[in-house]
């Protein structure tokens, strides 16, 4: 398993997609726990939601892609723009530093 970015920006109907289904979104989080690197919301300058950003575990772009797919947000369309990449975590505390130094 390699670490994948998702970056995922709400469509117009954000504002209504996310209050209704947050419990069935968070309850995906929550059994899927293992698989998540770091995961939260993207907020705007106002402290509005935006969009979403997730490093998630996965196989390859296509498993993290099938992943994402599989939330409640995505089944209603949450998302308007979705890039998904390959991610390396090499520094910051979550990677105690700087990776290739240790």
């Amino acid at each position: 398993m390699a670490l994948y970015c998702i970056h995922a920006i709400d469509g117009p109907e954000g504002a209504q997609i996310r209050p209704r289904l947050i419990g069935a979104h968070l309850a995906h989080v929550e059994a899927n726990i293992d698989r998540y690197f770091v995961a939260g919301p993207l907020k705007n300058a106002e402290g509005q939601t935006i969009g979403s950003m997730l490093v998630v575990e996965a196989a390859d772009e296509a498993d993290a892609r099938a992943f994402l797919n599989r939330d409640p947000y995505a089944g209603a369309g949450l998302w308007s723009q979705i890039h998904i990449a390959a991610f390396a975590a090499v520094a910051g505390t979550s990677v105690g530093g700087a990776a290739w130094k240790n």
